[in-house]
Parts: C-alpha cells; sequence; structure tokens
C-alpha cells in the first residue's frame, strides 16, 4: 500500500471487506470533517503466545478498515515484557496474519521506540506529571483506594523534579533490583475512574530483551507503550476490544500531554476506539485458560485442530476466507454478547461447498459380498465431482468389484419405521452404481454383524429398477482397491454453550468425544490429489489430510466440519467403536499427591515439558514405560512420544512397540536418520504389526535425505515447475517457503531432510 496513497471514500458496500458498523460512521466523518488524510490502522499483539479467533476478528477489523479506506495497516509487536516474548511468536504470529490473506503497511516494534518512550517520560517528569515511586506493590495497591474511596498520595509522590530524574535514570542504568522502584504519572487520585490514579508508566525488569539484549532494564507498561506508539506511527484509528475502554482515559491523557515535544506532532494525533471482543459458544478463548488445556494435556498442543487458535483451525483444515467470512457476519458491536458457534460452522461450511470435491469414505467398515458379480471382474465407472448445484466440472473413475465395504451405520436387522438404508431383503442404491438386495448376514461367535451377502442387479447403472426406484441411497467403497486411512473425527471441544458460566472449573466440561479415532477407507483416486486438497466425504463431511501427520504411506484425515449440525434435530445414537483416549482424561484434575508432586519435580529435571510430566506424574503406567525406554535414550527426548504416540495403547495395555524399540526409533531421529514425519507414521505401524520400528525403516528405506548434492536436482525441478511463485516469492512473499518446501517433500516422499530444503530453497532465491 502506497505511503502516498489518500483516500477520502469509503467502497461500495458489495466491495467492502468490514461491514459499515459504529467505527466506520466515526471515520466517515473523520473524513468528512477533514480530520485525516489518511486512515491508518495497526494490529498490535503481544509475542508471547499464539494468535486465535478472537484475534482474527481484530485482525479483520484493522487491516479491513485499512483496505476499504485505501489507508495502511501497521502489524506491531507490543514487545514490552521480555520475561515471556521471543521471536517463535513473532514468526508465528506473522506466518497467521499473512495465511488470513493480509500484508501490513510496516513491520513495527514496541522495542524499536524504547529511546523514544524513555525520553518521553523524562519529559512528563520534567514537566511535574510523573514520579518515581518507592512503594511496594502491596502498598500501591492500598492506596489507591477502591471504587467508593479516593485514593492518598504516596509519601514519594512529592518528590522534587531533579530527584525523579536522578532516580530514573538511575534505574535505567540498572542499580536497582526489581521491585525497588516505577516510575508513576501524576494524574488524579480521586478519579471515578481507577486507571486515572497515577497508573505506573514504567517497572524495573532484569531480564534480556529478545531484540534488545541487556540493553534495557527499565519497561514501559501497555498503557504507555501503546498510545505512544500509535502516535509515532500517525495511527488515526486505535482499535482495541472493550476490555480497554477505562484504559482510553491514559491513552488520551498522554497524547493530549506530549503531543508537540519530542518530536512528536502537535496534530493529528491517534484517537482510541473500543468494540466488542469476541466470544464464541463451545470453546474458550482466555489465553490462560487455553495455556491450562495444552499444558494439562487436555489437548494435544497449540495447534490441535480442536483449539481455537489459528494454528489449529489451519491444521484442521479451516481456510482463510472462511474465517474472514465469518468475521464479516458476525460484524462489529459497541456490546459483549456470545457467538452461537454454528454461524462460524455455516461460513465454514458455505466455503467448503464451493472448494471441495465429492468423494466416497467409509468410517465404519461393514464388508459387502456381491455374489452374482464375477470374481475376477472389476469395472471403472464415472463419477462426478460436483453435484449440481455447485457450477463446475470434472469426473474421476471409481473402481467397483465383488467385495466392496459400507458404512455399518448403513445397515440395520431390526430398522425403525422410515429407515431407508439397507436391511435384510431390502434395496438400495449404492452412489454413482448398482442396487443391489441383502440376501444373507454373516455374524460372528459373538453374534456381531461381520459380513452381508448381496446380489446386484446389472441393469441398474444410471436409471432405476424395473420395478421402481428404490428409496435409499448409500456410499460405499471397493474393497480391493480402497485407501485404508485413519479418520479423525473433530467435535466441539466443550459440551456447554458457555463453558466459564458459574464460575466452576471449565474443564468439567470437556467433550469426551471432541475426538474420535476409527480407521477407515477412501476411494483410490485421492492418491494423486495435492495434500492440502478438502474433500466432502459424501453424506459424512468435510475432510482433508492431517499436515503434520498424513504421508504418501499413512493417510490421515481430519475431519474439518460436519455436513449439517445433527444438535438442531436429536437423532438415536449409533453405537460406534472406543474413542482414543487423550493424553490426559479430559476431567477436571485432583491435585497432586507428594508423590507425585515429587514425579513431577524428577521429569522436569529431566527436561520434560510440563504439560508431560504432568501426565506421567499421574500415570504411574506411562511413568514405568518411560523409565524403561529412558534407559536406552534421553528422557526429555522420549517423554512426548510415550504420552501423546503411545499413551492410548499403554493405558489399554495392548502397546507393541518394546520401550527399547522406541527409544532406537528416537535414537535414529536424534542423529537425522529419520524426520518426525517418518517417525510417527513407522511408529503407527510398528504398534500396528508388531514390527520393530527400525526394522521398518530400513525395509521401506525411509533414511532421509540430509545431503545438499542429492536434494539439489529436486529442489530445481520444483522451482522450474512455479516460475511464478519463485517471482513472488523474490518480491517478498516470503510465506511460500513452505510451499517449496512442501513439494520437495512430495516429491521425495517425505524422506527430505525439511531444514536441508529450506536452507537450499534459501539459498537459491537469495531469501
Amino acid at each position: 500500500m502506497s505511503a502516498e496513497k489518500e483516500h477520502t471514500t469509503p467502497k461500495k458496500d458489495e466491495h467492502r471487506h468490514v461491514s459499515p458498523n459504529f467505527i466506520t460512521e466515526i471515520i466517515d466523518e473523520d473524513l468528512r470533517q477533514g480530520r485525516y488524510k489518511k486512515i491508518v490502522t495497526r494490529f498490535p499483539p503481544e509475542p508471547n503466545g499464539y494468535l486465535h479467533i478472537g484475534h482474527a476478528k481484530s485482525i479483520c477489523l484493522n487491516f479491513g478498515i485499512a483496505l476499504d479506506y485505501g489507508g495502511e495497516c501497521n502489524l506491531r509487536f507490543d514487545d514490552t515484557n521480555p520475561e515471556t516474548e521471543n521471536e517463535e511468536y513473532v514468526e508465528a504470529i506473522k506466518r497467521d496474519v499473512e495465511w488470513l490473506g493480509f500484508k501490513w503497511a510496516k513491520e513495527c516494534y514496541a522495542s524499536d521506540y524504547f529511546e523514544k518512550l524513555y525520553e518521553c517520560a523524562v519529559e512528563l517528569i520534567k514537566a511535574g506529571k510523573a514520579y518515581v515511586d518507592s512503594l511496594s506493590e502491596e502498598e500501591m495497591r492500598a492506596y489507591r483506594g477502591t471504587v467508593d474511596t479516593p485514593g492518598r498520595p504516596s509519601p514519594y509522590r512529592d518528590r522534587s523534579v531533579e530527584e525523579n530524574l536522578e532516580l530514573f535514570e538511575r534505574m535505567r542504568r540498572g542499580e536497582f533490583p526489581n521491585g525497588a522502584h516505577v516510575l508513576r504519572a501524576k494524574i488524579d487520585l480521586a478519579s471515578p475512574n481507577m486507571k486515572l490514579r497515577d497508573p505506573v508508566l514504567y517497572r524495573i525488569v532484569h531480564a534480556p530483551h529478545y531484540r534488545t539484549g541487556d540493553r534495557w532494564c527499565i519497561y514501559p507498561m501497555y498503557d504507555f507503550a501503546h498510545p505512544l506508539s500509535d502516535f509515532i506511527e500517525g495511527v488515526t484509528h486505535s482499535l482495541c476490544t472493550l476490555e480497554f475502554e477505562n484504559n482510553r482515559a491514559i491513552y488520551d491523557w498522554l497524547v493530549e500531554n506530549l503531543k508537540g515535544k519530542c518530536g512528536l506532532p502537535q496534530s493529528p494525533r491517534p484517537h482510541q476506539y473500543e468494540f466488542a471482543r469476541l466470544n464464541m459458544d463451545y470453546t474458550v478463548l482466555s489465553k490462560r485458560k487455553l495455556i491450562r488445556l495444552v499444558e494439562g494435556g487436555y489437548v494435544q498442543g497449540w495447534d490441535d485442530p480442536r483449539m481455537p487458535t489459528i494454528s489449529g483451525l489451519r491444521r484442521r483444515g479451516v481456510t482463510p476466507e472462511a474465517i474472514r467470512d465469518f468475521a464479516n457476519r458476525i460484524g462489529v458491536a459497541k456490546a459483549n454478547s456470545r457467538v452461537d458457534i454454528r454461524i462460524f460452522e455455516a461460513a465454514i461450511r458455505d466455503d467448503l461447498n464451493h472448494r471441495a470435491p465429492r468423494v466416497l469414505a467409509v468410517l465404519r467398515p461393514l464388508k459387502v459380498v456381491i455374489t452374482n458379480y464375477p470374481e475376477d471382474q472389476e469395472e471403472w465407472l464415472e463419477a462426478p465431482y460436483w453435484p449440481h448445484d455447485v457450477p463446475k466440472e470434472g469426473t474421476r473413475k471409481l473402481p467397483f468389484s465383488r467385495e466392496l465395504f459400507i458404512e455399518r451405520d448403513d445397515f440395520m436387522e431390526d430398522p425403525p419405521k422410515g429407515f431407508r438404508r439397507l436391511t435384510p431383503g431390502g434395496r438400495v442404491r449404492l452412489r454413482h452404481a448398482y442396487v443391489i438386495r441383502c440376501d444373507e448376514v454373516v455374524k460372528n461367535a459373538r453374534g456381531e454383524v461381520v459380513e452381508l451377502r448381496c446380489t446386484y442387479d446389472p441393469d441398474t447403472l444410471g436409471k432405476n429398477p424395473a420395478d421402481g426406484p428404490v428409496k435409499g441411497t448409500i456410499h460405499w467403497v471397493s474393497a480391493r482397491h480402497a485407501i485404508r486411512a485413519e479418520m479423525r473425527l473433530y467435535d466441539r471441544l466443550f459440551t456447554v454453550p458457555n463453558p466459564e458460566e458459574g464460575g466452576e472449573d471449565f474443564t468439567r466440561h470437556i467433550n469426551p468425544d471432541s475426538l474420535v479415532v476409527v480407521e477407515g477407507y477412501v476411494e483410490p483416486s485421492v492418491r494423486h490429489d495435492p495434500p492440502d486438497t478438502r474433500y466432502q466425504f459424501e453424506r459424512l463431511g468435510y475432510f482433508w489430510q492431517d499436515p503434520a501427520d498424513s504421508s504418501p504411506e499413512r493417510l490421515v484425515f481430519n475431519r474439518i466440519v460436519t455436513l449439517r449440525d445433527a444438535r438442531t434435530k436429536p437423532t438415536p445414537r449409533p453405537a460406534k467403536p472406543q474413542p482414543k483416549p487423550a493424553p490426559a482424561p479430559p476431567k477436571e484434575q485432583p491435585a497432586l499427591t507428594p508423590e507425585q508432586q515429587a514425579a513431577l519435580e524428577r521429569f522436569k529435571r529431566q527436561g520434560i515439558g510440563k504439560a508431560e510430566a504432568l501426565v506421567l506424574a499421574r500415570e504411574p503406567k506411562l511413568a514405568a514405560y518411560l523409565e524403561a525406554a529412558g534407559r536406552h535414550a534421553s528422557p526429555a527426548a522420549l517423554a512426548s512420544w510415550v504420552v501423546h504416540e503411545l499413551g492410548p495403547a499403554i493405558r489399554a495395555d495392548a502397546v507393541r512397540v518394546t520401550p527399547e524399540q522406541l527409544a532406537e526409533l528416537v535414537r535414529l531421529l536424534e542423529e537425522g536418520t529419520i524426520h518426525t514425519r517418518i517417525a510417527k507414521s513407522v511408529l503407527a505401524e510398528a504398534q500396528a504389526s508388531g514390527e520393530a520400528p527400525a526394522a521398518i525403516v530400513e525395509k521401506k528405506g525411509l533414511r532421509q535425505l540430509a545431503d545438499e548434492a542429492a536434494l539439489e536436482p529436486v529442489v530445481d525441478r520444483v522451482l522450474a515447475a512455479y516460475p511464478d511463485k519463485v517471482e513472488a516469492f523474490r518480491k517478498g512473499k516470503t510465506g511460500l517457503m513452505g510451499f517449496f518446501v512442501g513439494q520437495v517433500m512430495r516429491a521425495t516422499e517425505g524422506r527430505a531432510n525439511p531444514r536441508v530444503v529450506q536452507a537450499l530453497v534459501a539459498r537459491k532465491l537469495g531469501g
């Protein structure tokens, strides 16, 4: 976006990124009155965590308004707390914003302004409007008063300007410990707005900053850095959520007292406006609660597809277009309220309906034998990818053979009234194929249905039987041709709309069926599709391959969203296999016993992360397995594999991989012989087959390619195949690095070392 471009009228409503609202009305009036020549907004995250769907609403608002008014939006990292921030979060935030489809005008950091902010603080001291206070935090709280009583002045409030300047300079030089002094604004101790009762502007923090190192040991508070960073960058409209409404008074006080000073302009000045934050049913968006979900083992990391984080939604398969559409649907309001999650799910479905080709898959297979179909015969039927209401064309070949799999729920021996699927003696249409009739039901010794013997009508391909149409159509796959796949059926993370209601522990409401894992089959046409293809598995939902765990050798599909919300019309729930347990029971966790606490500390001393250490401390079976494996490899390297990959099998006494074999696999990983994706695939196969993981690696030739000379020709071919993306990368679209690495990984069937590939691509493209 050009810095010289000026725009004084918004786009027409049908082309706007942000629907008209009270903020756009303010902007329209500001432009009519000539208060600003150009609209400048900013998105100011703290780099101390991962963004979630609530941040996405703010991103869409700030960047969307800039686009609608021909202005600019800066990405500014509010990095004023060195103890919680790091470069990892910076890169994750940038990746999320770019993935959502936005490009910032400037990449800014509050830490870039530390010298200017210090200068502003000195100016306030010289004007008698700020002072160094030496009260403790508890004393300061007591002196501040209550909503009913005014505050009392600190005994240090009337220090001289000279003494304050000297103390503040000594604070900067690092002469005092943490908590010894703070710098406070001198505003109004009797103000009904508690925020104005001499707020803290600076505190002492002896900790290295990820960008400035040890250069500073005093850091500005958010309320000080935020308005002045806006002023420095020329922000016109500073958009915050409603919890910062009372902070606006500090914002205005600082801007008014410093405009025209310290190199800041006299006008125009920035203004803060507040809008309602996103509160959505069946989820939590508090950073503290999200951390608890991760560290408590209730989910498997920040990118768990059940999490409301952008990385979790991206891994689940939700598209940036769906998130932007959702933000537009819910609009911008002044009052807080809760958003029905069905609005979000509807936006996802509407987006996927026109992008997801239809294919056939079976989640819980039941074998069907077509007894009058020749054993050695097969035919390939023409099947469309798209329904009639989607204006797209395309077909694929669908194999049909004597043995099929259908969905177990599509057969009932004693069906209720209105059941239109397969029954003994009944007929159904196989989607895109023939009409079949169930002639015989085969059961095992426990009386469970294991096979159906059916006959087909060869004269019903593309037409009805001679005696008229059948009422039901079901999906199926050819047993001989179908690809086995792990299907991860994700659902809402909580069982109640507002898990925080009533003040009780929100984890009591975690949905035990938020993840159900089944082994199913999918038609073979998906084998050669790009891994990021989204599908509608007909009659089942929208799916895509898990970008972390799926591989050509073992497909893993995530359910993005169901075809419709089954909760709107309750129906009897069919029996289903036992769901795969989560790494820790999704129930309220009791306090650790002294023995468990001691175990937790021991695990942490071994370098094991807190989330895994908590699970191990509570579960003796997992701890014993880790101890046995730890005799052969590092416990810190083994812990995640024991908890997250083998945990369910260990709990069920069904683990087939010995501790020694897991240790050997992890050593191969640490040596660089294989990488994580291959290790996960090998471990899953070993658990299913009982074969040693290392033997599988050797048998299948899975040792990763880390030799630059061997990988360079592959990288060259990939770059030559995508000249447009190469050009875009060289023009600054560095997010395409992941695309290039992914193409090389696919070309080498997942064996290439991603870090080596990334270094090669960067060197060749000058990145």
